[in-house]
Formats: C-alpha cells, structure tokens, sequence
C-alpha cells in the first residue's frame, strides 16, 4: 500500500478520493470539488491518500499548527475492510506530525478531532461501509488516545450556508497522557482559525467562543 500526498486538485487520485468522501460522508461534511484548490495548494494542510492496487482505498487530511503546537485530524477514511487501512494512515500520520514538529523546533502538545456522536445521530451509515461506522470508529479513536472535550460542541456546515452541525464531539489527545485539561483559549484559537475559511458562522457557534473565551481550562473527559 502507497501513502501518496495529494497536492493538485488535477491530480486523477484527487478526484477518487473526493468519490469516496461522498461515498462516505454526509453531504454537509464534504467540501464542493472546486474549492478543493487552495487547501490542497495549502503547504499547512496535509491530505494524502492510501493506494492499493491503484486504487484510492483510504485517506487523511490534517494539519500542523506550528506555532500553537497543535495538530488537527480533519478525517480518516477506509474505504475498505480487511486490508489495515486505519493502522496504514494512522501510523503514516504520526510519522508526518513527528517530523513537522521536529522541524519547528516546539513539540506537539496534543492533536484535535472531530467525532461524531452514535448515540445523536441516526441514519448515517457511511457508505455502507462498516469500519466507517461512528460506533467503530468512536472506540478506535478512544483506543488512540482520544478524549472529548467539557463543552457542547457545535461546528459550522462545510457547505457554508450558515447551518450548525451538532452531533460531533470536539475531542484531543494529548501528548502528555497524564493531562486532564486542555487551556480553553488554546481551543477557541484553534476553533477561530481552523473554521476562518468559511463566511457564514451560525450564532450558536459565536456563542461557543465566547464562552470558551471566557472559560480558563476545559475538561477531558472519556469517549
């Protein structure tokens, strides 16, 4: 199996693995095609994809904040069972994350996910596919390392209509294992930055920040 970063929105493994997002994911999770342009440009944001048999079979997009030391898992894709295709990029990941970190000099404090909650969603079966399951894919991530985050969580539609999604959790997995805090302005920075890209904030989300900011530290709890 290939780990292949994808840079070009020209490249013909971009436009399989736009296929399986849709495949997958709700629609108001997924970014239309052509804004897909200026992230995969983006040296910052990081997608690549797992080939088997020239095949898009999986795929990872996340990002490295240098100077806050944080890491984001936009999402995890496996696209098929049986072939190790979470450990595949999961591993891969890590490995990337390491060596930006090394590069910037300051070590990684911890790395963010979105997650979505089984027991508020209904009707999303991803696909068909069965370790996209949010079930499955919620005690993997635990088994990561992964912690939610001590507040309600709400995020704004990728389609960018001003809609709130509110049936994930806003999880972390810290570097240190032994934290049971993470700053709540390290979350409203990264939140503010990570969803710049999009106009239209629902209020709920302005109010999340708000109150972030007014919060010193926010609890990790357990998946």
């Amino acid at each position: 199996m290939e780990y292949i970063h994808i840079t070009d929105i020209n490249d013909p493994l971009f436009a399989k693995m736009h296929q399986l997002m849709q495949t997958v994911f709700p629609a108001e999770e997924v970014l239309d095609f052509d804004l897909w342009k200026e992230p995969l440009e983006d040296p910052g944001i990081r997608v690549f994809v797992a080939v088997h048999e020239g095949e898009v079979v999986g795929a990872t997009e996340y990002r490295y904040y240098t100077d806050l030391g944080i890491a984001m898992t936009d999402f995890t894709i496996i696209g098929r069972p049986g072939l190790g295709i979470g450990r595949f990029l999961s591993r891969k990941r890590q490995h990337d994350l390491a060596d930006l970190a090394a590069q910037s000099g300051k070590p990684m404090i911890g790395m963010f996910a979105e997650i979505y909650d089984p027991y508020r969603i209904e009707d999303h079966s991803f696909g068909g596919v069965k370790p996209m399951d949010p079930f499955v894919r919620r005690e993997v991530l635990s088994h990561l390392g992964y912690r939610r985050l001590d507040f309600p969580y709400v995020h704004p539609s990728w389609q960018n209509d001003g809609e709130a999604v509110s049936e994930l959790d806003l999880c972390f997995m810290p570097s240190d294992e032994n934290a049971e805090y993470v700053p709540s302005s390290l979350i409203a920075d990264f939140l503010t930055r990570y969803y710049s890209v999009l106009e239209n904030k629902p209020p709920t989300w302005q109010e999340m920040i708000s109150r972030l900011r007014e919060s010193e530290r926010t609890a990790l709890l357990p998946l």
